[in-house]
């Protein structure tokens, strides 16, 4: 064979079969298909593992000739037909199969979305790239597109051609990066990945597919040519009144959820997305939540990474089931009044050699500096948002599933890792923009491009930015100057609350400005409180543990700390098993604890929360103005000697409510407090109720005002203060 350099046009057959038979034509079909020729038609087809091969002419099947071992055959003549069947017999297993030939068809990709893809622009590239089961010219098969700018060679492999990459290689768009081959007649849920030989180093390396729909069980990894959706959606009612929806001043109130170890099958095994929907979706109506937010269900291929090493962007884990499945999970909470979130890693993607890292052989998605490329923390790699052909990727990613699967909000994980280049490193490790700063510029303005695509195409989505540092106007408008994120999780309430609760009672009078100090700033963005997954891993006990106190008062503390949450301006989240105190922490490879819930303090921790969620649902002051300083103001805060505080939670039409906390375990009997209206008061809610297994220490019936000046107030009222404990009063009149 003779043997030729690399070259972008080979001058002749014979370097092009040279490169053919080498596997590393960049277009075979300069070489392949059919062409003009002297006699009429040319036909050219390369199968190594074929024996004997026929052509379909408009006179029957012709024999090809086998121009020699190399496994080329050829047929000249001029009664050929379009498009063309191949007859070929294995030489090995002497079966005979027909199919048309891939090299006969033209490329479908256009030049337009090409163009677009290059910019950064194309947000639907999922319906360009990947695997896609369409009509060519009236021949049903599926077609294969892939980016790899800087591969010499990419092939289409799987069981269909024996995993051989020299059996279907792909035909290059020339500079746009992307390769396309039709292979006609392929099943639904067919096997492949890509073989690509890097043009620099002839490298050769097999990689699924970055935009599949859907891959094998883990830990296996190919990808599956896509199955016909059959799935037919009911949520019309619900999509037409979240367009609609006016988020700002309604209840939001998240439950975080591990679709793997939330319940099990009573083998162990994962429920299903439609067993998961079953179960779930019931629950949630129950305890009143409006949203569940669900740990990452793009596939990844570890189970301990809890979805956060994403190795599918576009493709939901078939832990759980099929693409299909997932709908019908979203689209019974959908009817069902519930919203579904989805935690979505743009910040980094995992190592994993059949993945996105160095996908052609080179830092493709990623920087080739590790100083800009690897996330020391993570072990993981950082994209290249600088890149359009990655921003393509990412915007299309949110796209799809925002528009595929009907999803209500993406929470965007670990943004502060994505805004700081010197994000967990030291001084020599990390380098600065092109203005000196440690601000990735290119980070920012991918996350401000993402957010105007999400507010624009999807009314009513919400975006949720996982930002723990002081990064200003996260939740602002990008034409404000923000980062244009709907809400953003408040770290420092979640830090200084917890931090507080873990002091025992005795000291906290020590610590009263973790309690107040949060208003401070609690309205320069719109703020969520979370109490996530993250405070109950790695060491960090369960909410439960963090408790001080015997077991009695590490109840009362947690019945105490879901009215501080629940009454505190801010919308709402919790992680599964914080509901019933769940006695350990979370542990990915089981389902949470729910034998606890034959326990009188667990069941009475599960059914607090459930009547405060409902209680945020149903009283507008609670939820109305929870981004609005008007919606809150301080009764008390001043009293730290006996660590309680005191405060107004109202509504746009003036109601309020009064919520009264008393962080210590000494009933406060005669406790005096300043009412902002001279009237009677009802006790609405007290988390030291008997029904919550509390001791029931409260106030029943009704409490008169009386004209004593209290607090900055002209009239106060005397209440009994439960120990360890929150109340909610409300005017009677």
């Amino acid at each position: 064979m003779k043997k030729i350099p690399p070259t972008v046009n080979p001058s002749s057959d014979d370097d092009l079969r040279a490169l053919l038979l080498a596997a590393r034509l960049h277009n075979p079909r300069l070489y392949l298909g059919m062409r003009e020729h002297v006699h009429g038609k040319l036909a050219r087809i390369y199968q190594p593992h074929a024996s004997r091969v026929w052509l379909q002419t408009s006179l029957g099947f012709a024999p090809m000739q086998h121009v020699d071992e190399t496994g080329i055959f050829e047929w000249t003549g001029d009664n050929a037909v379009f498009p063309y069947v191949i007859r070929l017999e294995n030489a090995s297993t002497r079966v005979i199969e027909e199919r048309c030939d891939p090299y006969a068809f033209p490329l479908q990709i256009s030049g337009h979305d090409l163009y677009l893809f290059n910019e950064g622009r194309l947000h639907q590239a999922y319906m360009m790239l990947g695997a896609h089961r369409v009509r060519n010219h009236g021949i049903q098969g599926v077609r294969f597109s892939v980016w790899a700018p800087n591969a010499e060679r990419v092939s289409v492999v799987g069981d269909f051609n024996q995993w051989d990459g020299r059996i279907n290689p792909m035909i290059s768009h020339a500079q746009s990066g992307v390769w396309e081959l039709f292979v006609p007649d392929l099943e639904e849920n067919t096997l492949y990945k890509y073989e690509i030989r890097n043009r620099f180093t002839g490298e050769i390396l097999l990689k699924t597919d970055p935009y599949a729909n859907y891959y094998e069980l883990r830990p296996n990894n190919a990808a599956l040519v896509p199955a016909t959706s059959l799935f037919e959606w009911q949520d019309g009612d619900w999509m037409t009144q979240r367009a609609q929806w006016d988020w700002q001043h309604a209840p939001i109130n998240l439950y975080e959820l591990h679709p793997g170890s939330w319940r099990r099958r009573a083998d162990g095994s994962f429920l299903s997305y439609r067993e998961l929907a079953a179960q779930l979706v019931p629950y949630l109506q129950e305890m009143g939540y409006t949203h569940v937010e669900l740990m990452p269900i793009s596939e990844h291929p570890l189970d301990e990474s809890w979805g956060y090493q994403t190795t599918g962007y576009f493709a939901v884990t078939s832990r759980f089931g099929r693409p299909d499945d997932c709908k019908y999970f979203v689209d019974a909470c959908h009817r069902a009044g519930i919203g579904v979130i989805l935690d979505w890693v743009p910040a980094h993607f995992p190592n994993d050699d059949f993945a996105l890292a160095r996908f052609d052989g080179t830092a493709l998605y990623e920087h080739e500096d590790p100083r800009l490329g690897y996330h020391q923390d993570w072990g993981t790699c950082i994209f290249n948002y600088g890149r359009n052909e990655v921003k393509s990727f990412l915007l299309s990613s949110a796209h799809y599933w925002l528009t595929e699967f009907h999803l209500d909000g993406l929470r965007v994980d670990a943004v502060a890792s994505m805004l700081y280049l010197d994000y967990s490193r030291q001084p020599d490790e990390w380098l600065p923009n092109r203005f000196g700063g440690r601000e990735n510029l290119e980070a920012i303005e991918f996350l401000r491009e993402l957010n105007t695509m999400v507010h624009g195409h999807f009314p009513g989505a919400l975006t949720l930015a996982e930002e723990s540092t002081s990064w200003p106007a996260v939740s602002r408008p990008v034409y404000l100057g923000g980062l244009g994120f709907s809400i953003k999780w408040n770290m420092g309430w979640m830090n200084d609350t917890l931090r507080y609760m873990k002091h025992d009672p005795i000291y906290r009078r020590y610590h009263h400005n973790d309690l107040t100090f949060n208003q401070l700033y609690a309205y320069t963005e719109n703020f969520i409180l979370p109490l996530s997954h993250d405070e109950v891993v790695h060491g960090k006990g369960s909410l439960l543990d963090k408790m001080p106190g015997d077991a009695w008062q590490k109840f009362a503390n947690l019945r105490l700390l879901f009215t501080y949450q629940m009454t505190c301006p801010g919308k709402k989240m919790n992680f599964m098993g914080n509901e019933f105190g769940q006695g350990r922490e979370w542990q990915v490879g089981d389902q949470l604890d729910w034998y606890l819930l034959e326990l009188d303090c667990h069941k009475g921790a599960k059914i607090l929360l459930r009547d405060l969620n409902h209680l945020y649902l149903t009283l507008p002051a609670l939820h109305q103005l929870d981004f609005f300083q008007e919606g809150f103001d301080w009764v008390d805060c001043h009293d730290a000697d006996h660590s309680v505080i005191s405060y107004q939670r109202r509504a746009a039409d003036g109601s309020f409510l009064l919520v009264i906390l008393n962080f210590t375990p000494v009933p406060q009997l005669t406790y005096r407090t300043g009412v902002p209206r001279a009237c009677q008061y009802q006790e609405i809610f007290n988390s030291d109720s008997s029904y919550y297994d509390g001791s029931n220490i409260g106030n029943h019936g009704t409490v008169n005002s009386e004209p004593i000046p209290w607090s900055g107030c002209n009239d106060s009222i005397e209440i009994t203060l439960p120990p360890l404990a929150g109340i909610m009063l409300q005017p009677v009149n």
